[in-house]
């Protein structure tokens, strides 16, 4: 039978034994693990710029979206290396990709709106129904495109007012873009006198639209009679201009139509002639 001291002795022995047993063992699965830590972080570093580099190479692909996706995968393999890493140790990693999954199940339903605007980005991005610098109209919403985000849209109005518009909100309605097709047609409208000159008055119209130089000469402009009241009628210049010249030539064709017309219709008709009975009076 050992004493006392004895099988202390024994006992302190055997600890130590297995303690350095468990120290082996887990030394290399430390080492192992910064070692996978290490080569799963160049890794995801290399497949970000390789991502970010390869989307560069499609035309027209939006500089927004290439940082997207390459972060994308970046954090992805960074998730799938700690996993990698947890399971050196031991851990059930199956009941940890489980916690992620209710986790991230979680945060979706928590985050909804919000991640309605990441995928309304995502698609605003991809099909670009517009561009920065663009002039659009969506729903309420009307402005120039200042920035395309993933989570909202950065405009300003025309008279120079911020407007932060969420995408969700410009993805579910008509787009109205003023500007993509280079060109814009342009009505200007005015009213005569149904008993002046109508064919001088058109005539006149044309001509100040010719001495233009930004109306499109193709389609040519047009001069008609836009409606018929009971003393008046309503004349319509159609022209076209690009989408850059819009404004400018409305406002500088509509003081021209006018200026023309102060000598060609006259605002009253002429004064009718006395009765015979008042011409003797």
């Amino acid at each position: 039978m050992p004493t006392d001291p004895q099988s202390a002795l024994i006992t302190i022995q055997a600890g130590l034994a297995q303690l350095s047993t468990l120290i082996v063992s887990y030394s290399f699965s430390a080492v192992g693990a910064v070692i996978l830590l290490v080569v799963g972080y160049l890794v995801a570093g290399l497949a970000e710029r390789s991502i970010y580099a390869g989307l560069g190479h499609i035309h027209g692909f939006d500089e927004t979206l290439r940082h997207f996706f390459s972060q994308v995968v970046r954090y992805a393999i960074l998730i799938l290396v700690v996993i990698m890493v947890l399971g050196q140790f031991g851990v059930q990693t199956a009941s940890i990709i489980a916690a992620i999954g209710a986790a991230g199940l979680a945060i979706g339903l928590a985050l909804q709106g919000t991640l309605q605007n990441i995928a309304a980005g995502i698609m605003l991005l991809a099909l670009r129904p517009f561009r920065i610098g663009e002039y659009v109209e969506v729903g309420a919403i009307a402005g120039t495109i200042e920035e395309i985000g993933l989570f909202a849209t950065k405009l300003r109005s025309v008279d120079g007012v911020y407007v932060m518009a969420p995408n969700s909100t410009l993805w579910n309605q008509p787009v109205r873009n003023f500007t993509r097709n280079g060109v814009r047609r342009t009505d200007v409208t005015l009213s005569i006198g149904s008993w002046n000159d109508i064919d001088r008055a058109q005539k006149t119209l044309l001509a100040i639209a010719a001495a233009e130089k930004r109306i499109r000469r193709e389609p040519a402009p047009i001069a008609f009679v836009a409606s018929l009241g009971d003393t008046t009628v309503s004349l319509t210049l159609r022209y076209w201009t690009s989408a850059a010249d819009y404004f400018s030539t409305q406002i500088d064709m509509t003081k021209r139509a006018k200026q023309a017309f102060e000598g060609i219709s006259i605002p009253l008709p002429p004064p009718e002639m006395p009765a015979p009975e008042a011409r003797k009076q």
